[in-house]
């Protein structure tokens, strides 16, 4: 036998049309209320309000419907207006969140009034402009780690570059952002649709921007073509030129993309605001170029206080364009110079060293166990063996797991 389905109000009527019959065959006279309302599990102060109102109704059974608990009057209730500014300002920006529109509100209309974040959050709500997200996990550094960012204390000290993944444009070509930002205050140096991942394009990106801004103390990046290579000292083209400006290249360790998580999740708000992508890639680089100018000077970033990346952003006092490193050899060490091949001379024979040091010259230093240190300024490349020559240049292998940034520069410490 299933269960009888029933609700608070049918019980309400079944309670007031009990008291009702007992009431008439009681001919008005007095009723056990108390043995009724431990019958339907009530407290007696429930029962006499409810019949009061029923009597007061001419026994009218809609009087014991619920009634709203509103109160009748809401002190601290934002005007009709005020709520449509905000719902106004979340149209304007549909992606920004209320502690972003307040800071906005809040610069557009000096000495108003402006309800804080989590009151516009709860108008958004109610009004169903808002997406309810799935709540992560946050979880705490282990101890001894060091972070990843902790000498990002100021501007232009740490730069980071990296591609973001690929997309289809609506003429069917891949079309390849390169990403630039400040470490520190996030700001967004360069944002560019590019066709080939190539370091060659890569370099005039840069070349614009050190221009532009001056030269950063380093630039991080992950471990991919063209920012790295799987050769001595994962040396190309790039990081070649790179260390030639007095600028210290960090490359990331492998799997570990939270060693430069403030440009991996820029790029989560890159995605999200620049969707769905152009017809063609010249269309894309000016979708870029708006936006970019919108998240530097008008979107408001939580990392920094609410604050604009162009109000804490300041250009680099390092110049630009500027001389090419000198290297300073150690004395009483051989010197050669690398082939267009990427090859030296050595012991009547070419060893190959890397094909990114064209034309540069690299040292070696005899130790006491005949071996040869090969290096290129304060970098060193690996080493060869005095009496096995034919094994040519030995490159050390990579430590794997580890969890620091590794980072390399010409001057030496």
């Amino acid at each position: 036998m299933p269960w009888k389905a029933t609700d608070a109000m049918k019980e309400r009527l079944k309670f007031v049309l009990e008291w009702e019959k007992r009431w008439n065959e009681a001919e008005g006279g007095p009723v056990n209320l108390a043995e009724l309302c431990r019958m339907f599990g009530i407290s007696r102060p429930t029962g006499y309000a409810w019949i009061e109102r029923f009597r007061a109704a001419d026994f009218d059974i809609k009087a014991v419907a619920e009634r709203s608990r509103r109160p009748k009057t809401s002190p601290t209730a934002i005007p009709p207006e005020l709520e449509d500014l905000i719902v106004d300002a979340r149209k304007l920006k549909p992606k920004w969140g209320p502690r972003k529109l307040h800071r906005m509100l809040v610069d557009a209309n000096p000495g108003k009034p402006i309800p804080s974040a989590s009151v516009m959050s709860k108008v958004l709500n109610r009004r169903g402009m808002t997406v309810p997200r799935r709540r992560r996990r946050h979880t705490r550094p282990a101890a001894g780690v060091p972070s990843p960012f902790s000498g990002c204390d100021s501007a232009n000290a740490v730069w980071c570059m990296d591609f973001k993944g690929w997309f289809l444009t609506g003429d069917g070509v891949r079309c390849y952002p390169f990403t630039l930002i400040d470490a520190f205050s996030r700001y967004l140096l360069r944002c560019e649709a590019l066709v080939e991942p190539d370091g060659t394009h890569v370099k005039k990106i840069l070349d614009s921007a050190f221009q532009e801004f001056g030269l950063p103390l380093a630039l991080r990046s992950d471990g991919g073509p063209p920012f790295a290579s799987t050769g001595p000292a994962r040396l190309t083209d790039l990081s070649v030129w790179v260390l030639q400006l007095d600028t210290r290249v960090e490359i990331i360790a492998p799997g570990k993309p939270q060693q430069n998580g403030r440009l991996e999740r820029f790029h989560r708000t890159l995605k999200a605001e620049t969707l769905p992508a152009a017809e063609d890639c010249r269309a894309q680089q000016r979708v870029f170029d708006v936006w970019r100018r919108e998240y530097n000077h008008e979107r408001p970033h939580e990392a920094l206080g609410q604050r604009r990346p162009a109000s804490v952003y300041e250009r680099s006092p390092r110049q630009y364009p500027r001389p090419l490193i000198k290297l300073q050899f150690e004395p009483f060490s051989e010197v050669a110079r690398v082939d267009k091949n990427g090859s030296v001379r050595w012991r009547q024979k070419n060893v190959f060293v890397s094909s990114a040091l064209r034309h540069e010259y690299v040292q070696f230093e005899f130790r006491d166990d005949g071996r040869w240190d090969v290096s290129w300024g304060a970098i060193p490349l690996g080493h060869l063996d005095e009496d096995r020559p034919d094994r040519g240049l030995i490159v050390p292998r990579r430590k794997r797991g580890e969890a620091k940034v590794s980072g390399m520069s010409l001057g030496r410490v």
